[in-house]
């Protein structure tokens, strides 16, 4: 009788993580970043219709990289439990916390369980009343959390795009300086990034919305701040 194929459990783990890394980072980038008035998010994304960056709730954003199909059905989920939760509790009891909490739950079963891993980073950030509690939480293809202070980068290159923006980053910049750095620092040295290459999304402190704090940042307005 043949002997069953075994792979160390260690190893197994190693290719699965190898495997999903490599297809993020086929995927172009994002940034996401703390300024003055709330939350901004810069893709790159030449497509007008498949959005890595979407609204989850009242003042909670998501942004995903890597296969759209994957992390858009994360958005869809999240988007339904946040309405759920919001109808039978509050609306207050939503937070990016929960909802970080929830995607890290099930990246870390799927990537512990399934065969294949999902191929995403995602975003969850939220834009609160108080500059010092507005939240960025970076949840990678395995359920791991960071819960950042400043910026995060997901995608591919975000490595040379954190040093970039380690050197773009100001305590409390204004929108158009933080647009302008976000996409420097997606751009690099070599490159320059067109609006029209551009999906940039803002999660604004001061909407004159009092329950909506998402906002699209279109063509028109991310010339004039890029300018």
């Amino acid at each position: 009788m043949s002997m069953p194929f075994y792979v160390a459990p260690e190893q197994f783990m190693k290719d699965k993580a190898d495997y999903a890394r490599k297809g993020i980072a086929r995927g172009r980038a994002l940034v996401g970043t703390l300024y003055t008035d709330g939350v901004l998010i810069a893709a790159e994304n030449p497509s007008h219709t498949l959005h890595k960056v979407s609204e989850i709730y009242d003042r909670i954003a998501f942004a995903g990289v890597g296969k759209y199909n994957e992390f858009d059905q994360l958005r869809v989920a999240g988007v339904q439990h946040a309405d759920v939760k919001g109808y039978q509790y509050s609306r207050e009891d939503v937070d990016a916390r929960s909802l970080a909490n929830l995607y890290a739950r099930y990246l870390g079963q799927v990537f512990t369980h399934d065969m294949k891993p999902m191929e995403v980073e995602i975003l969850v950030a939220e834009v609160t009343p108080h500059a010092d509690d507005d939240q960025l939480f970076h949840i990678l293809y395995d359920g791991t959390v960071f819960d950042e202070d400043r910026f995060t980068v997901l995608g591919g290159e975000a490595e040379a795009i954190t040093t970039r923006m380690e050197s773009a980053y100001t305590t409390g910049w204004s929108l158009g300086d933080a647009v302008k750095g976000a996409v420097k620092a997606l751009a690099g040295p070599e490159r320059t990034l067109e609006p029209k290459d551009l999906e940039v999304a803002v999660l604004e402190r001061s909407s004159t919305d009092a329950r909506r704090a998402f906002r699209r940042i279109e063509n028109g307005e991310l010339t004039t701040l890029l300018a």
